[in-house]
């Protein structure tokens, strides 16, 4: 049975409130779930101790056991100094699409066109000067 440590919503329409659960991979988000382990308060300010919760005992044990945390939840337990997630990064994310490299690369074009044509006008009346 492959085992997710996960958040399971809860809360009313626009104020969202979420348990940390332990859930069978095949369990809907919002289900059966086999543990809960701990809350999350997205509504509450980043520097509030009530914002996450965790038992961080059980979550060690479910982490031996072979429970694989979700992204969210590996950062909440990365900073609790239970689990130590890669870091990623993904530098294709930060480049402009076709259409953006297009427009960019026109862009480009017609600069270096200007900058030759304001040289060459810079330099026909200096050659009209010495004649």
């Amino acid at each position: 049975m492959a085992l997710k440590i996960r958040l399971a919503r809860g809360g009313a329409k626009k104020r969202p409130f979420y348990r940390v659960v332990v859930a069978d991979t095949r369990a809907p988000r919002d289900g059966r779930f086999i543990e809960k382990i701990g809350t999350f308060n997205p509504l509450l300010a980043k520097d509030d101790a009530a914002r996450v919760s965790l038992d961080i005992e059980r979550a060690k044990h479910w982490l031996g056991v072979g429970a694989l945390p979700t992204d969210r939840v590996a950062r909440f337990l990365t900073d609790a100094g239970v689990y130590s997630r890669a870091a990623r990064n993904n530098p294709e994310k930060a480049k402009p699409k076709a259409k953006a490299q297009e427009r960019l690369e026109a862009a480009r074009i017609a600069a270096e066109e200007a900058a030759e044509a304001a040289k060459a006008a810079a330099e026909a009346p200096a050659e009209e000067a010495q004649a």
